[in-house]
């Protein structure tokens, strides 16, 4: 493991120098896609003052695997994503923070790595460095590029990166769609590359169908804004992404199993019992996504999970919004 001195320039060369090749995933993609179909729970990563705290992290993870109560014994799918503040993360340490994570749910779940393409040699030496890992990601997230670009260049520099890592390493990726105006572009990679096995769709509703009705069976259509998910369900999105899960895990799970035997009445209900929640952390764009939830993890006094004092640009929430958590966790704790 490279080590915390290491300067920009060389922090990966220890890393590099102990890869020739990298580590072939062993969950096969018809059982990865299965998989998926699920609550692809994203805990948030808990900080302690500016640093992380690694040993909450750890029990995030055992809670998330200890009550998992997903239906027909199906895998927990764990993500380090958007609610963990993987942009405000150093490389090292989200290599540390996987490699917690695979060591909690060793082979009884599905790890997902989120991977920000600036640069996009970054993301590369990323999955060099997971790849050496004694439990590597099984799947990759691709976050939203930012800065100024092109969507047919990033059509071109994702296909070649993901033919490059893809047949390296055995890596298979997901795309975050978030701007309107790449669909196309993504809806057609994801068609050409084998190495991309579907997308998570972060925009609105209606955009799930036109990627249903592209993409077909062979790859999956995952809503990703929250546990009211069942609008999306019902247009053909399988599984989706929860920041709560790591607080109320009865609650997502039992969303996610209403939805697999149909019963969309049945995951409304549970929707709204956690609705109050998700209006705060989805307020003013997004504002409080992180916030919230761990404002909710402190106020709630549970001791198997932790909540933490404030991320890198997201600290605690304002004093009436506190109270407005205080109830909502009166109500929801039950879920937990």
């Amino acid at each position: 493991m490279m080590s915390a001195g290491s300067s920009a320039g060389n922090r990966w060369a220890d890393v590099q120098a102990l890869i020739e090749k990298g580590t072939i995933m062993t969950i096969d993609t018809n059982t990865l896609l299965d998989a998926l179909d699920s609550v692809i729970s994203i805990p948030l990563i808990p900080f302690n003052g500016a640093a992380i705290d690694f040993a909450g992290h750890r029990k995030n993870i055992a809670y998330l695997m200890n009550n998992n109560q997903l239906s027909d014994n199906r895998p927990r799918v764990i993500s380090l994503a958007g609610t963990s503040l993987i942009h405000h993360v150093s490389l090292e340490d989200q290599v540390r923070l996987i490699d917690i994570a695979g060591q909690e749910m060793g082979n009884e779940g599905v790890l997902m790595a989120a991977l920000v393409p600036n640069p996009i040699s970054a993301a590369g030496d990323l999955i060099a460095a997971f790849s050496s890992l004694n439990r590597p990601p099984d799947v990759y997230l691709i976050m939203p590029l930012t800065g100024t670009y092109s969507p047919e260049g990033l059509y071109t520099h994702l296909l070649e990166f993901a033919d490059v890592y893809g047949s390296q390493y055995g890596a298979r990726f997901l795309y975050y769609y978030r701007s309107p105006r790449d669909r196309d572009c993504i809806i057609q990679l994801i068609k050409d590359s084998p190495h991309f096995i579907g997308v998570k769709i972060g925009t609105e509703v209606p955009d799930v169908t036109p990627f249903v009705d592209a993409l077909g069976d062979d790859k999956i259509v995952i809503w990703g804004i929250g546990d009211r998910s069942t609008a999306a369900a019902e247009l053909g999105a399988k599984g989706h992404t929860s920041g709560i899960n790591v607080f109320v895990a009865k609650a997502s799970d039992a969303i996610n199993n209403a939805q697999r035997r149909g019963d969309y009445a049945a995951a409304r209900e549970m929707e709204a019992r956690v609705d109050p929640l998700e209006d705060i952390r989805f307020v003013n764009g997004r504002a409080y996504n992180y916030a919230a939830v761990m404002e909710a993890i402190n106020l709630s006094g549970f001791e198997d999970v932790v909540g933490g004092s404030g991320g890198p640009f997201n600290p605690r929430v304002p004093p009436e919004i506190t109270q407005q958590i205080e109830q909502i966790v009166a109500d929801i704790r039950d879920l937990h």
